[in-house]
């Protein structure tokens, strides 16, 4: 488990159905350490903090391993080749990371890395931005079916991180496991707006 790249972004508007949209969805990597605080990484920031940021949601991280499951539905949405690379931080995520998705953590585990501590704290749901990004309208709803939203992490302990980083897991109580939150999240919603 390790970090392949660390991204961030400044709030810039995005154009959305014809409207200007104040967003930090359009992450890029950095090179080198990174500070991270308790409200998230040093030259980051989010646009609309009643949805992103704040302690429970400092860093947002997501799994490579989903690139390929997005390859082929942006391939057939006919917005890139099917071997079109991924940029990092396409789905707003602060971290990529290799070797560590939603079904092996759970809520109050710990990731160690050497010069932080992360906690899991929630999944992530997906907006309108995301759609806009992703270049299709149904990418939201894509995400909420397969299940690969990524991750919300808090800050533990402060210090600084980097791609090629290596991840240890220190499970915490194994109560709620972040996947199955988010899909029964997904299930009872559809129950009430249907």
């Amino acid at each position: 488990m390790k970090i392949l790249s660390v991204n961030v972004a400044s709030a810039a508007p995005l154009l959305i159905q014809g409207r200007r949209i104040m967003t930090a969805i359009g992450k890029h990597a950095v090179a080198g350490p990174v500070a991270v605080g308790t409200l998230g990484l040093a030259g980051d920031e989010q646009a609309d903090l009643s949805v992103h940021g704040g302690q429970a949601k400092a860093v947002y991280l997501y799994s490579a391993a989903h690139h390929a499951f997005w390859q082929t539905v942006r391939a057939q949405a006919g917005v890139a080749a099917a071997d079109a690379p991924l940029p990092p931080g396409l789905f707003g995520e602060n971290l990529t990371v290799a070797g560590l998705d939603e079904s092996q953590l759970w809520i109050g585990d710990q990731l160690h890395l050497p010069g932080c501590t992360l906690v899991v704290s929630e999944p992530r749901n997906p907006c309108y931005k995301f759609n806009a990004v992703m270049g299709f309208p149904q990418a939201s709803s894509l995400m909420n079916q397969s299940g690969y939203c990524g991750v919300y992490l808090a800050v533990l302990h402060p210090g600084v991180l980097q791609a090629g980083d290596a991840i240890t897991l220190r499970p915490g109580p194994r109560e709620v496991n972040l996947r199955e939150l988010f899909l029964s999240r997904q299930q009872r919603g559809r129950r009430t707006f249907t």
